[in-house]
């Protein structure tokens, strides 16, 4: 009878959050198959002493171990290592090598700084929610609460609303987006939004009738077809959403004949300029005050 393999862990050190580390033994971890590995994490470590104690609990409960460090700070990166290697524990350093061969061919010092890869934690995480954030207010969804949203997007059907919140929840904005449909009141939370952070999508009429004409012989019956692609029924519901727009006082911004991250850019250059006129208006206001 063969012998089970004994479970074995992959403990990973930072002294920030440690997503890197947790990516690398995951990836490292895919090579065995068969072979049972627990991933865990030790984070926002800054003296060495907290991971030669994680390391002897873990093997006093019998369990065969290998350490992954991503730790900015050289002097604490060079102890952890020194720990380990007398401990007798195989320890990898992933980010030593890399920021050494950087140093050495740029010339220029590592800033040691633990805050650097925390940022780049916090990035993706804050990809993460707001990728989760764009799927729970997609098309209409979550609008009876926009108060999270860092961009609202409206506009009728096919004026490219759903791919451009998505580009932009990659990049690490909360978007919503709500459909603007005949006969149907927006919500209500609509008007109570920043008007900054609303953007109403237009199109030409003649665009958004193609596009709905190509995706209709998927979704609908061609009775129901031809009056959702009909020219006259788009114009008209363009003219309700620019109304819409107007009676928001929120930005507009043209899709037509331009790429997702054309349209994107366009939104936060917008964005940047709402909130430098904000500012400078703040600014006088307190100087008139003094």
């Amino acid at each position: 009878m063969t012998k089970r393999l004994a479970r074995h862990v992959v403990l990973v050190v930072s002294d920030s959050l440690g997503a890197t580390g947790y990516e690398v033994a995951r990836a490292a971890c895919g090579q065995f198959d068969g072979v049972e590995i627990a991933v865990e994490r030790l984070t926002k470590v800054k003296d060495a002493k907290v991971v030669e104690g994680a390391v002897q609990q873990l093997l006093g409960e019998g369990r065969a171990l290998s350490v992954l460090y991503t730790i900015a700070d050289g002097a604490l990166r060079a102890e952890v290592g020194e720990r380990l290697f007398a401990m007798g524990i195989n320890g990898v350093d992933v980010l030593g090598p890399a920021v050494q061969a950087l140093s050495e061919s740029s010339g220029v010092a590592p800033s040691g700084i633990a805050g650097s890869i925390h940022r780049t934690d916090e990035e993706y995480f804050k990809r993460i929610e707001a990728m989760e954030y764009f799927v729970e207010h997609d098309d209409g969804r979550g609008a009876d609460d926009l108060d999270d949203a860092d961009i609202v997007l409206i506009g009728i059907s096919r004026t490219g609303k759903t791919p451009l919140s998505m580009y932009l929840a990659h990049l690490g904005y909360r978007v919503a987006n709500i459909p603007l449909v005949p006969g149907v009141e927006p919500p209500s939370s609509l008007f109570s939004v920043d008007p900054g952070k609303v953007f109403g999508l237009i199109s030409t009429t003649e665009v958004v009738s193609t596009i709905r004409d190509r995706r209709l012989g998927d979704d609908m019956s061609r009775a129901v077809a031809s009056d959702y692609a009909d020219p006259e029924r788009v114009r008209s519901e363009m003219d309700e959403a620019r109304a819409l727009i107007k009676k928001l006082g929120c930005i507009t911004v043209r899709t037509d004949g331009k790429a997702i991250e054309e349209s994107a850019a366009e939104i936060l250059e917008r964005m940047r300029q709402v909130r430098i006129g904000r500012e400078r208006r703040l600014e006088r206001l307190d100087a008139q005050s003094i």
